[in-house]
């Protein structure tokens, strides 16, 4: 199958469909990896990555990162037969947003015309470089499917954070659906091939 890209809104059912549709992809031998980008960061979050946990049972191997893959997937990228694991990423929104957060000294709210537009081109720079290495190693895996939101189908945010976030996620969307073999789009539960 090749590298797969499942989009939708937030709570559309796209990660359920995701895990169902990479197990059904295992040809027995395989592994199955869960690359979960989150930074589980207070009692929320908590919950939802243990809900996610439980309904993946015991049927994933489990690794949290939003960054590094190559060094933190290696030893996932072929099982002692030569044989090519499967990957789940989910998500690259939460990737994203993690990215955009390491550069705590940003003031989105007073930028300079001149240091925004520095600021935003090494921030693009670092959110593309991810993606970059992201689907890059998806050839060490069978089948890569990629997680993520679909943004802007609704009002365009009013403060810069929003704004920025919007533009850039919807950009790595593009790239990765570009590349990928097949895309759905989620919504309700009901997955729609698009490509």
């Amino acid at each position: 199958m090749g590298l797969i890209f499942v989009t939708g809104g937030a709570k559309s059912g796209k990660s359920k469909f995701a895990e169902e549709m990479l197990l059904k992809l295992n040809n027995g031998n395989q592994k199955n990896i869960y690359l979960a980008t989150s930074l589980v960061f207070d009692e929320e979050m908590k919950e939802k990555a243990r809900l996610h946990k439980k309904r993946r049972k015991n049927d994933w191997f489990t690794v949290e990162t939003y960054k590094n893959f190559k060094n933190k997937l290696y030893d996932f990228f072929e099982n002692n037969d030569k044989i090519k694991n499967n990957l789940l990423v989910d998500c690259l929104t939460n990737m994203i947003t993690n990215i955009i957060f390491e550069n705590q000294n940003i003031d989105w709210n007073n930028f300079e015309r001149k240091l925004y537009i520095q600021t935003l081109k090494k921030l693009n720079k670092n959110v593309e470089n991810s993606v970059d290495e992201l689907l890059n190693i998806t050839n060490q895996f069978e089948n890569t499917v990629i997680v993520s939101n679909e943004l802007g189908m609704g009002l365009v945010p009013s403060y810069p954070l929003g704004r920025y976030f919007r533009e850039i996620a919807g950009k790595m969307n593009q790239i990765v659906a570009e590349k990928a073999d097949e895309v759905y789009f989620v919504v309700s539960g009901i997955p729609m091939k698009i490509k």
